[in-house]
């Protein structure tokens, strides 16, 4: 490739990375913590093939076991409503590409994720070694369960629809610290809920729509 070329290419993918942030943006991810952890890491390292080039497109992308990326304007406002700080411990249950454990390694000071697929966990402790982040601690895990060896947490994300916020998660929630988890009894009913424990309880609040698969109990067979 000659020298010309490749400060094309280089101004190409500049210039979709100024797109990706303004689209993150104008879907309402104005957090710039947020937004510069989103642009820091690079999408399209999470993905394979010819959905490697669609990386910077804001939709959700099939990746192996018959998972998803989530588009990123979801993983930013999902992020931005965690309300991070550079100390906190935060579990997310369900790794899918690592993509979105990732972006929140940029904002916390560590970061357990875990998934059922062990393929999709071998996967992403890939791409955190090569991107190196070395404040993740990916399992294979039953999700649904939380990791009690490592409660409590400030933050947990769930990135897969539950029928109700699942117990063992929200007991294993630090007092003052946020769930936030799709909630639905289908794939098109669901509804984002971000959870705050207080001293005595906890308070629900409905953020937006949303559409993720279920959460499901055990370990794969994979």
């Amino acid at each position: 490739m000659a020298e010309g070329d490749t400060d094309d290419a280089e101004d190409g993918i500049a210039e979709r990375r100024m797109r990706f942030v303004f689209a993150l943006r104008s879907r309402g991810v104005t957090d710039g913590r947020v937004l510069a952890a989103m642009e820091r890491i690079d999408r399209g390292a999470f993905l394979r093939g010819i959905f490697a080039e669609r990386a910077y497109e804001d939709t959700p992308l099939p990746i192996a076991c018959g998972q998803t990326i989530s588009q990123p304007s979801v993983v930013g406002l999902m992020t931005q409503a965690l309300e991070l700080e550079p100390r906190h411990k935060v579990l997310e249950v369900g790794t899918g590409s690592g993509y979105q454990a990732a972006v929140l390694a940029c904002l916390a000071r560590r970061v357990y994720t875990t998934d059922r697929h062990r393929r999709l966990v071998r996967d992403a402790e890939a791409v955190f070694v090569a991107l190196g982040l070395s404040n993740i601690t990916a399992m294979t895990a039953d999700g649904s369960r939380g990791l009690p060896d490592q409660a409590p947490f400030d933050r947990i994300i769930v990135t897969a629809a539950a029928e109700d916020p699942p117990g063992p998660l929200l007991a294993q929630l630090a007092i003052g610290g946020i769930m936030i988890v799709p909630v639905g009894q289908s794939d098109t009913v669901q509804h984002l809920i971000r959870v705050r424990r207080l001293a005595e309880g906890f308070d629900y609040e409905e953020l937006r729509a949303v559409r993720f698969v279920p959460l499901v109990e055990g370990i794969a067979p994979d």
